[in-house]
């Protein structure tokens, strides 16, 4: 079926076309070793969108429009998937899936939080994920959470540039969660901003200023 228009009352049709774009002793991390002097890392700078100029269609009298058979129905959106929520760190960490495979940063981060703070509560092993999170943000530390992990001096646990083996359990599987949901920034850190801490029985002496106290950590920035 075609409709028939007035060649006068045709308007030009206009198309625009934009390109898109889009982290010694045990229970220690000091601040030995910190590089001051990480360069900087510049971003490219995106080119301007391009913009296509628009095309006039041509005046005529006769326009056919094909219309839309049941046989061809357009797609249905995907809906996304919703996030995680719970009502406590616990049931967070209680929902938050295990990964098939942990990647290394993700492995660097959770053996940090196993090996410093498994026998703390998951509100200080989420303050000790985050010191090693903030660090490789910071740029006077390593820039990946590995670098920062096994920087020399800094985590007693590493011992030869190595990490110790992880005993398989719940222990494990809550630091895994609890890095998981650091590197997320899924729930509240209670230390923010820190980029050291200490055991309460150590007394290093620092000059720093101390953000909180969370079980048996003195964190400080």
């Amino acid at each position: 079926m075609s409709r028939i228009l007035n060649a006068a009352s045709v308007a030009a049709v206009g198309m625009t076309a934009a390109t898109m774009l889009l982290l010694a002793e045990p229970g220690f991390a000091s601040d030995l070793g910190a590089d001051a002097n990480l360069p900087a890392i510049t971003l490219p700078v995106a080119d301007a969108p391009m913009v296509a100029q628009p095309a006039a269609l041509p005046a005529t009298t006769d326009v056919s429009v094909d219309p839309i058979t049941p046989d061809q129905p357009e797609p249905a959106a995907q809906p996304s998937p919703a996030p995680v929520t719970a009502a406590s760190l616990a049931a967070l960490v209680a929902a938050t899936s295990r990964p098939a495979e942990l990647d290394p940063e993700l492995r660097c981060l959770a053996g940090a939080v196993y090996f410093e703070s498994r026998g703390e509560s998951l509100t200080g092993q989420l303050a000790v994920a985050h010191v090693v999170i903030n660090r490789a943000e910071s740029g006077r530390f390593p820039t990946s959470l590995c670098g920062v992990v096994h920087q020399r001096s800094q985590f007693s646990f590493v011992r030869g540039g190595r990490m110790p083996a992880v005993r398989e359990g719940q222990q494990w599987a809550n630091a895994i969660a609890i890095a998981q949901i650091a590197r997320e920034g899924s729930w509240k850190n209670h230390a923010p901003g820190a980029l050291f801490f200490h055991a309460r029985y150590v007394s290093p002496g620092w000059r720093k200023t101390r953000i909180a106290q969370i079980d048996n950590h003195i964190f400080y920035r």
